[in-house]
């Protein structure tokens, strides 16, 4: 079987269009996202370990996106896709509602500077979309070396009444024994820095009898 990066890459839907995330793959599976998957370390460890699962690779960087793609293609893996956009955007337009399975968000840009903190990812809106995009079960599974936006995610998560916290090891997180972490991770662990994570888990929040949401 021969694959081309045209096979592992999809373009980014049109305006106003909701994707159907199975339509990219010969047969339907468990439907994960990683965000930022830059030279595809993290994608290819985890698709090569579990070909059940159908991955999407989210990465804005071009010659990123371009190696991870062609990366996907020389290991022959046809349960992953990779994607040029604005994960932002394409969470809060172009996905369908319960589709995600796992969602891998690990190093997102923290932009330090407080004049740029309006280009981070994980803003409201964002957490919006991505709830609304977990499967009942979902995992959302979140890294980063930089302790105030890290803190700051945990806050907005913690507010999601759909999002219950747990252990990172209990979700099930825990990659292939030979896989050494990210890119950013290998890299940031030997720089001596903190490895922040955190995990959650996607649930429909509890109701009151009256059937309107508990407060």
């Amino acid at each position: 079987m021969t694959l081309t990066m045209e096979d592992i890459i999809v373009e980014p839907p049109a305006e106003g269009v909701v994707i159907d995330p199975m339509d990219w793959f010969d047969s339907p599976g468990p439907f994960e996202i990683e965000i930022g998957c830059g030279k595809g370390g993290f994608l290819l460890s985890r698709a090569r370990a579990n070909l059940h699962l159908r991955i999407l690779g989210i990465e804005w960087a071009n010659k990123y996106f371009r190696y991870a793609a062609d990366r996907m293609a020389r290991w022959k893996l046809i349960n992953v896709r990779v994607m040029r956009t604005d994960a932002g955007y394409f969470f809060i337009h172009h996905l369908p509602p319960a589709c995600v399975s796992t969602l891998h968000l690990y190093h997102p840009d923290p932009w330090p500077k407080k004049r740029h903190h309006k280009r981070r990812l994980v803003r409201p809106d964002f957490v919006e979309a991505a709830v609304r995009a977990f499967v009942p079960g979902g995992r959302w599974l979140i890294q980063s070396d930089h302790e105030e936006y890290f803190g700051i995610i945990r806050s907005l998560l913690d507010r999601r009444p759909e999002l219950t916290g747990t252990a990172w090891e209990e979700t099930g997180a825990e990659a292939q024994a030979d896989w050494v972490g990210t890119n950013f991770e290998v890299k940031y662990a030997r720089e001596g820095r903190t490895i922040y994570r955190v995990a959650y888990v996607a649930h429909q929040p509890e109701q009151s009898h009256n059937g309107q949401d508990t407060c």
